[in-house]
């Protein structure tokens, strides 16, 4: 089976900082991994490098997207090509409705209505009484999480980056979200990296590896559970020392 999404040997900047030092992984079709590391360690780089943020500078290394190399692709480009984005702090828009921001992520006009599947969805997620809200303006923690989750599927993706989905939410709307982030794997073929500090998505998702990033480096690949106990009793850098050789690569 082919990968999805390559990285190899990527060296990334933000300001005159060394951020990533050599970070190489694969991740198949159909997979859902999670990515652990303390602050400042760089997960939201690597996020924003794969999908291209400009203020994230790739020094060196390569990042192939279903086999092509998107090293000079635009963020546009790369949205494009299905790699979709869900923020730590989904941001307020003010003056665009939800709504409207839903049929745009849908390639519906405003003026078009949507299906009753659609609406069917919005429902699920509990967010038909702010369809005519302005976007995330007033939102709490788990309302905000649960309109950027469904955006980021309304846009049908082929890869989610998923910085920290079960931060900031309730217990409710994370089992919500991770559930329908795990029908979302199952039906569609489309694969996740998530990032998370405190691993309670792990049980609402089938993750197949976990991994620490530490030092600009990526370590720890086994069983995410087994991963995050580990970090609970040794702490990051006790992980890292404990692993075992050979099981190192994806």
């Amino acid at each position: 089976m082919g990968y999805l999404l390559e990285v190899e040997n990527l060296q990334v900047e933000l300001g005159n900082r060394l951020i990533l030092d050599g970070v190489s992984f694969e991740l198949r079709s159909s997979e859902i991994h999670l990515l652990f590391g303390p602050n400042g360690s760089g997960k939201t780089t690597l996020v924003g490098a794969i999908a291209g943020l400009p203020m994230y500078r790739v020094v060196s290394g390569r990042i192939l997207f279903m086999g092509e190399d998107i090293m000079n692709k635009s963020v546009e480009e790369r949205a494009k090509l299905g790699i979709g984005v869900g923020f730590q702090n989904p941001p307020e828009i003010t003056g665009v409705k939800l709504e409207d921001l839903l049929k745009l992520c849908l390639g519906k006009s405003p003026k078009e209505e949507f299906s009753d599947e659609e609406m069917h969805f919005i429902e699920s997620f509990r967010l038909k009484d702010f369809l005519k809200r302005e976007t995330h303006v007033g939102f709490s923690g788990g309302e905000r999480k649960r309109s950027e989750i469904l955006q980021l599927l309304f846009l049908k993706p082929k890869l989610l980056l998923l910085d920290e989905p079960d931060s900031g939410v309730d217990v409710e709307s994370l089992k919500l979200v991770a559930g329908e982030i795990q029908r979302y794997i199952e039906s569609s073929g489309a694969s996740a990296l998530i990032i998370t500090h405190k691993g309670d998505i792990l049980d609402y998702v089938n993750a197949r590896y976990g991994c620490v990033l530490l030092n600009g480096k990526i370590h720890c690949f086994k069983d995410p559970k087994y991963v995050f106990e580990d970090i609970k009793q040794e702490g990051y850098d006790g992980c890292v020392k404990c692993r075992v050789k050979g099981e190192e690569k994806w």
